[in-house]
């Protein structure tokens, strides 16, 4: 039996000469990559990684960290990357809770976490941001040769814990089927091949950094320009060397703020990628004036990697997630009765596909509850869907607002103060109210300091029914965001929790 994940995405181009990462210091072949991937599966081996044990990782971005993902993929192991803005007391949690075998963490973090990997009598390697640490060390002398382990397609490949922002974070099981059919529907959709080098300045603990960009980008042969982190400066600088971009929505909107950023600049550029956190329509229409192309919108989660997308070729439309991937039944039913909405009418999305993953570790009530009786997963996003089969998200169903028992989506509310002048972007949330349960809320960040209160207000006051209007408006200069740049509504809600509680 084969490595179903190592043999469907990276064993293809092992052998090859090509540039598969190119970095401000070298170029890393595909054979390059693959001696220094064995070399790392033959210190998890020595370290004592069994099929199915679980490697954690706490790193900065690095091309070992990358080889040390397909290492653990090839010793037939379950890669489980953590979020480099952990404290050290929610690594704790997850450590705790998945018992990882190895761990590996950057030199500044081995003391803190030293003591949990004690009590798990698992191995403690580092491994800094300059590629240095145990984990280098050891590897410099393990062999270039190693035979991948068995694994087939329902076997764990990796673990994703969620955010866990309205409870305990939820380990999502992704299995090698899971990733092998995504990385292969994405290939065709987005139209990828070996001549493509991606822009690749994503943190790679997560989804869409590894999953989406590395998988994808191994299994086709092409190369990957592999960056820390993003900047506008920086981007600009490699672009000229690229033919395709993944990114977050602020990364364009900060490089469309930079007058270098021109239809020159990207003339050559074959394909413009959002995901992660929404798009919003001006930022697509700004977009296609200032370069004549279209950015490309898709959605994911966690849970089930990409499930629609926008076409390559055909009809993009702002504010839309695209259609359905391939393979993969999208319906939007009714939260309550789990019934079919009707076209146009907004409900939960359910999915279901070779993409979704196989449930949340150690957590078989959590698992039971968000899996219909057929077999869809329930997502939590809320959306509409046109007749053509475009679908628009409003939010996800713990945001939505119940006011005087009236349901409000907050991105109406949110693309109607979008519309004004100055103003930036906003978030519009629910905050407690002694009489109507749920008062609305507007954050928003605006460009022009004279815009008044009175200004949005006067604005929105014949555009939307009296009860979804904002009964309080708040200035600020930034929306809280985690790494993906997805705005934290249940931070506003937080912060505003007391609002009227007088």
């Amino acid at each position: 039996m084969a490595n179903y994940l190592y043999d469907g995405v990276f064993a293809t181009f092992a052998k090859s000469s090509k540039p598969f990462i190119i970095t401000p210091s070298g170029t890393i072949s595909y054979s390059e990559f693959s001696a220094q991937t064995n070399r790392i599966a033959n210190c998890l081996i020595a370290a004592g990684v069994a099929p199915g044990d679980r490697v954690a990782v706490q790193a900065e971005k690095s091309v070992t960290q990358l080889a040390l993902y397909a290492a653990t993929i090839k010793a037939g192991g379950v890669y489980l990357p953590l979020n480099t803005a952990y404290t050290p007391l929610e690594v704790d949690y997850f450590l705790k809770d998945a018992k990882p075998t190895v761990i590996v963490v950057s030199q500044t973090s081995q003391e803190a976490i030293a003591s949990f990997s004690r009590a798990l009598k698992a191995v403690l390697l580092t491994l800094n941001k300059d590629e240095t640490g145990t984990l280098q060390d050891q590897a410099i002398d393990a062999s270039e040769q190693f035979d991948a382990v068995a694994r087939d397609s329902e076997d764990l490949a990796a673990i994703l814990y969620t955010s866990g922002t309205t409870g305990r974070s939820k380990g999502a099981q992704i299995c090698h089927r899971n990733l092998v059919s995504n990385a292969q529907v994405l290939t065709d959709t987005w139209q990828f091949s070996g001549d493509d080098i991606l822009l690749h300045m994503l943190p790679i603990y997560h989804t869409h950094g590894l999953f989406v960009a590395c998988n994808l980008l191994a299994m086709v042969g092409g190369s990957m320009i592999f960056l820390p982190k993003f900047s506008v400066e920086t981007a600009l600088t490699w672009i000229p060397q690229a033919t395709t971009m993944m990114g977050v929505p602020t990364f364009y909107t900060r490089l469309l703020d930079d007058e270098k950023f021109t239809s020159e600049a990207t003339a050559h550029m074959r394909l413009f990628i959002s995901g992660s956190a929404p798009l919003l329509a001006e930022t697509h229409n700004r977009f296609e004036a200032r370069t004549g192309q279209l950015i490309l919108e898709r959605y994911g989660m966690t849970e089930t990697n990409m499930n629609t997308s926008n076409p390559c070729d055909g009809v993009r439309l702002a504010g839309t997630v695209g259609q359905a991937l391939p393979g993969v039944d999208l319906r939007i039913v009714d939260a309550q009765t789990g019934k079919p909405v009707h076209t146009g009418e907004i409900g939960i999305i359910e999915l279901k596909g070779d993409n979704i993953f196989l449930g949340y570790w150690g957590m078989a009530e959590k698992t039971a509850e968000s899996f219909r009786e057929d077999g869809y997963f329930i997502t939590g996003d809320m959306a509409h869907q046109d007749k053509n089969g475009y679908v628009t998200i409003v939010g996800r169903d713990k945001d939505l607002i119940i006011s005087g028992g009236l349901n409000i989506y907050p991105k109406e509310v949110e693309a109607l103060i979008d519309e004004l002048d100055g103003v930036v972007e906003s978030a519009v949330i629910g905050v407690a109210h002694k009489d109507y349960g749920e008062g609305v809320v507007a954050v928003v960040v605006t460009a022009d300091k004279t815009l008044s209160l009175e200004q949005i207000t006067e604005f929105l006051k014949d555009k939307i029914a009296k009860f979804k209007q904002p009964k309080a408006i708040f200035f600020v200069t930034s929306l809280p965001r985690n790494a993906m740049g997805k705005v934290q509504k249940a931070d506003l809600r937080k912060t505003y929790a007391n609002l009227f509680s007088a």
